[in-house]
């Protein structure tokens, strides 16, 4: 069943019911302030970092699942209600909750009053902006009184849900009823010693009462939903010292029959210069110097959105500006779920994992993970097309945390950029990523010249090489480590976290991933050298344009070197191996009962050519097509493929974490969403794009919305994973938006089924889609000129485009760049 529906048009998806499986989100900020909003209300927000720049609190493993957030709660004439359902749970006459790009409106009517709120972060903006309408949809006069709520949460968001015995005893507000724009609460705990930031939560009217103490607001033994200041419909005033601090606001409309009035409240960040952390003293009012805080910035911001017309020009710019993103790559064709998934929330999904990587989401609290090495060189597939300029400076970031001798801090925190120390490094496919990432830029703007740009290692001071010398270290990083096969050796892991060949862990609470046991360098990655197959000739191909022959000469020579160890000692005889493990034998063999075939080294290695027919890429008998074939024999499900099969059913200790999740959860047999597109490029390399098409719409979310209610999750994004075919409920999906999927399933159609992408020196037009989208057209801008491809479809296996480019066929398959400003068709034949 469906809980709401798509609206192309709006570039929205409409939830017509609260009453979804779980909550589902939105983020909004896409600079420096985020915040995470359900279609009811909860969530919270954070500048830049969401561990340590946390303004609102919010709790996870509650119950119920989402309880905590922005609320606004209504008492009139004393029915009390929440618009969005929670907290109260008041029946509503009608609700409905619109997910845009960047924004949401929830909206609910109850008792003759609609209450309509606009979410959104403004571009340029530190703040989150609520702006609130409230309609009296009545033949009579109504007067109600509107509570705003939000909890501070006491910014290091780890240390606020351990520290309590200081926390408890910290916080300090200061309230400002009239401000120059309206009332104005202040969170500044810690300001006075440490801190040069705090918070404020402002609305643009004199309210008529305010609460900054939790506990005060909410009552003694009541939750949210019985919160007792709305039910008194009366604030109190109180001022929180020490434990909990809120921000609420009362205000009373009296509204005729008919009329609306509007509102805007805005949580916002704040920082001050050391020397003007302080407002001036007034000796002469009994001000104590030093312990006002300077408001001066925070009134500015607030003064932005004193008015309706302000807020509502903010979010118009807001809109305007995802149009622009958007326009980089459409396309418009007879399957409405391709169009929205390609147009719209495929891409919105790119630019959410671009500033989130995986630190913050229903899933990660946003306090255990930071920017990932591996993950940010993989997002940025999917983002690069849309914001260049940021993909360029993420790339110095990235590379900014590499170690001399290639390898790398497999996180980062966003707020310093520095290395996550606790995680380090050590797994040994992260160097690789950065090459594949830098290329894909390279390939999107043609600026070469950021690998003249200097890059420090570890971030040290004087340490700056030319970003070459990093992709050139990331190279050599795997030729310098391998196996006794001549494989790469895996080190604590590669891309599957979860596969620890060297941890041999028996100790609870023991890290798999940080933990070496026994350390033989002998555990080797199939997986990690089909990614060398496939990411080395980028390097070497960087070199060549670099005027370095000779080195990307040997590059090619130690790719070949691989492909052929790939071949002699990565092929079971009717699939790819997954690894050889401590002891040296085999992993993902035919010869063990479980884990048999495990689906990264499959796709990767097609994807890299390796065992493709050059003259016959769909001949049955060649590893690729074989390999392929058993991964739709073992692997493949309704729900999408499963990451290996049969799943385990006992602890292997020599293989790790992997096999301590039940069967068919995450990387024990569950379908792990990321990896499904390598085999989907994989199906379009040999030719098979119907193949292709299939296993991508299994696993995308507009093709699951009429199976909501098994899904669970959010029907306009992908999930990380789905439950596979020997999990208790298969085909529910679990940890949405953050995931790999997201970039790599854009890649995959963008590139591959639609078949246009960027290469050096033109566009390749190259579609592998089958006959089931019979013609489309893709509008790709690129390099600042418009290509307009539209493609004549038969869907015929195997079958290659004829490509006529502005009323004159060519030869191959790639449309040079053109001049920026210049509109280029080009008219495709399969």
């Amino acid at each position: 069943m469906r809980y709401g529906h798509f609206d192309d048009e709006a570039r929205e998806y409409v939830i017509t019911t609260p009453h979804t499986p779980y909550p589902w989100i939105n983020y909004l900020g896409s600079e420096e302030f985020f915040s995470l909003l359900s279609h009811t209300g909860g969530g919270y927000s954070f500048y830049r970092d969401a561990k340590m720049r946390r303004l609102t609190r919010y709790r996870y493993n509650n119950i119920p699942t989402d309880e905590g957030g922005r609320y606004f709660y209504v008492n009139d004439g004393g029915d009390v209600w929440t618009p969005g359902w929670v907290p109260v749970k008041a029946d509503l006459d009608h609700f409905e909750a619109r997910h845009g790009l960047g924004y949401s409106r929830i909206t609910g009517e109850r008792g003759g009053l609609r209450v309509d709120t606009l979410f959104f972060v403004p571009l340029g903006e530190t703040a989150e902006v609520q702006h609130v309408t409230l309609t009296n949809t009545t033949d009579a006069p109504k007067t109600v009184s509107l509570f705003s709520f939000v909890e501070f949460c006491l910014w290091n968001a780890q240390d606020d849900q351990t520290n309590y015995q200081r926390n408890l005893s910290l916080a300090e507000v200061e309230v400002e009823q009239d401000g120059p724009s309206g009332s104005a609460i202040y969170h500044k705990t810690e300001y006075r010693e440490r801190r040069d930031h705090y918070a404020v939560y402002g609305v643009n009217t004199r309210a008529d009462g305010f609460d900054t103490d939790r506990d005060t607001f909410v009552g003694p033994w009541n939750g949210l939903g019985e919160a007792a200041v709305p039910r008194a419909g009366k604030a109190t005033g109180s001022i929180a010292s020490g434990w909990y601090p809120i921000g609420s606001h009362q205000v009373d409309v009296t509204l005729a029959p008919g009329e609306s009035r509007a509102l805007t409240y805005v949580l916002g960040y704040v920082e001050n210069p050391q020397d003007e952390k302080w407002a001036p003293a007034d000796e002469a009012a009994g001000v104590r110097a030093l312990q006002v805080v300077n408001k001066e910035r925070a009134h500015a911001l607030l003064s932005r959105f004193a008015t309706t017309e302000q807020t509502l020009a903010a979010f118009e710019a807001l809109r305007t500006h995802w149009t622009g993103l958007l326009s980089t790559y459409s396309v418009t064709s007879t399957d409405e779920k391709l169009d929205r998934m390609v147009n719209i929330w495929n891409q919105y999904q790119c630019m959410v994992t671009f500033n989130m990587s995986r630190s913050a989401s229903y899933f990660e609290t946003g306090i255990g993970r930071g920017m990932g090495f591996r993950d940010s060189n993989q997002d940025l597939l999917g983002f690069v097309h849309l914001v260049p300029e940021r993909a360029r400076e993420r790339i110095i970031d990235i590379a900014s945390t590499q170690f001399p001798d290639g390898s790398a801090y497999h996180q980062y925190q966003p707020l310093t950029k520095r290395g996550n120390n606790d995680i380090g490094s050590g797994f040994n496919d992260d160097p690789l990523w950065l090459i594949l990432g830098v290329a894909a830029y390279i390939k999107e703007t043609g600026d070469a010249a950021i690998l003249d740009e200097l890059v420090p290692f570890d971030n040290e001071p004087g340490s700056e090489v030319p970003l070459f010398e990093h992709l050139t270290r990331s190279f050599d990083f795997t030729v310098d480590n391998q196996g006794p096969h001549g494989l790469p050796l895996i080190g604590r892991a590669d891309w599957n976290d979860c596969l620890n060949l060297n941890c041999f862990s028996t100790e609870p609470g023991e890290s798999f991933q940080t933990t070496e046991n026994q350390a033989g360098g002998v555990a080797e990655s199939v997986f990690i050298a089909a990614m060398f197959v496939h990411i080395g000739p980028e390097y070497a191909e960087l070199a060549e344009r670099r005027g370095l022959p000779e080195v990307a000469a040997a590059a090619r020579e130690q790719i070949e070197r691989m492909r052929t160890a790939v071949l002699e000692h990565g092929w079971d005889g009717e699939w790819f191996l997954r690894a050889y493990d401590f002891y040296g034998n085999p992993v993902g063999t035919d010869a063990q009962p479980e884990g048999k075939i495990w689906i990264e080294p499959q796709g990767f290695a097609v994807m890299a050519g390796i065992g493709v027919d050059p003259e016959d890429p769909a001949n049955p008998d060649s590893p690729a097509v074989r390999a392929l074939d058993s991964t739709r024999e073992h692997l493949a499900t309704p729900h999408g493929m499963v990451l290996q099969s049969p799943a385990y059913t006992s602890y292997q200790i020599e293989l790790g974490e992997v096999s301590t999740y039940p069967p068919g959860y995450k990387e024990n047999g569950g379908i792990f969403c990321h990896n499904n597109p390598w085999v989907i490029i994989g199906e379009t390399v040999v030719g098979r794009g119907e193949r292709a098409f299939d296993y991508y719409r299994r696993i995308t979310p507009a093709y699951r919305e009429e199976i909501s209610d098994v899904h669970r999750l959010e029907p306009y994004v992908y999930a990380q994973m789905i439950a596979g075919k020997e999990a208790v409920r298969h085909g529910e999906a679990k940890n949405s938006w953050l995931t790999g999927t997201a970039a790599w399933n854009f890649v995959a159609v963008s590139q591959y089924l639609l078949g246009v992408r960027p290469e050096h020196d033109g566009l390749v037009v190259d579609p592998q889609i089958g006959p089931d989208v019979p013609s489309y057209t893709v509008t790709r801008v690129a390099r600042g000129a418009r290509y307009e491809i539209t493609v004549t479809n038969s869907g015929a296996p195997g079958a290659r485009g004829r490509l006529v480019v502005d009323g004159r066929a060519v030869d191959g398959r790639t449309v040079p760049y053109a001049p920026a400003g210049t509109t280029v068709r080009v008219e495709v034949t399969v």
